[in-house]
């Protein structure tokens, strides 16, 4: 079984986050998607972030459509930061022994992945999905030279759509009363509006 793990704060998640998984999913034939949403991202410590609560709900109204794609709650249950390396652990404790894992990341995320917490034993042990937008450049070299050689293997480069979506811009647009149709599912519109998210309501 290939499992894809999609993490994140997914504050809102977007229509971005869900092309690159369909994206990843088809390239690499992978049997499904879990999307992960982070209870204490450890890169954001300091910064406001919608509560764990909504951002589950609008993972879950943004994937539930999709037969392929599923929610885990395995780090908003757990206490302390976020760590993908403790995810790993568990997830790998939770499905059979001869599942593979496939952990989707943004190319300036992956640029990063070297100063993430136990990195060299993350890469070790599940593989690492870079997905980089069509007609970009990028130097998979950046991220191999952070990592033993025999751990390279596990990097994969796919190319995914071009969409210059950000939760950081959606959030602006709502405080300034902006439309954020077509850059969030609309189930996920409809819940940030109805719990009044990102404004001082």
């Amino acid at each position: 079984m290939k499992v894809g793990i999609m993490g994140g704060t997914f504050d809102p998640i977007h229509n971005g986050h869900l092309a690159t998984a369909e994206a990843v999913k088809d390239a690499l034939a992978l049997d499904t998607v879990l999307f992960i949403p982070s209870a204490r991202p450890p890169h954001k410590r300091g910064k406001k972030i919608a509560d764990a609560e909504h951002r589950l709900a609008m993972t879950i109204l943004a994937t539930c459509s999709h037969p392929d794609f599923h929610v885990s709650t395995v780090e908003i249950l757990r206490t302390g930061p976020s760590y993908a390396v403790d995810t790993i652990d568990t997830l790998k404790q939770t499905f059979p022994s001869e599942t593979q894992f496939f952990f989707i990341l943004g190319a300036d995320a992956a640029l990063e992945l070297s100063t993430w917490h136990n990195a060299q034993e993350l890469v070790d042990k599940c593989r690492f999905v870079i997905a980089t937008r069509q007609g970009t450049e990028f130097d998979m070299r950046l991220v191999e030279r952070d990592f033993r050689a025999e751990s390279r293997e596990h990097l994969i480069r796919v190319e995914t759509p071009a969409l210059e979506i950000s939760s950081t811009d959606i959030r602006e647009k709502i405080r300034r009363g902006n439309s954020i149709r077509y850059l969030v599912p609309e189930p996920v519109e409809q819940y940030i509006r109805k719990e009044c998210l990102y404004l001082d309501c």
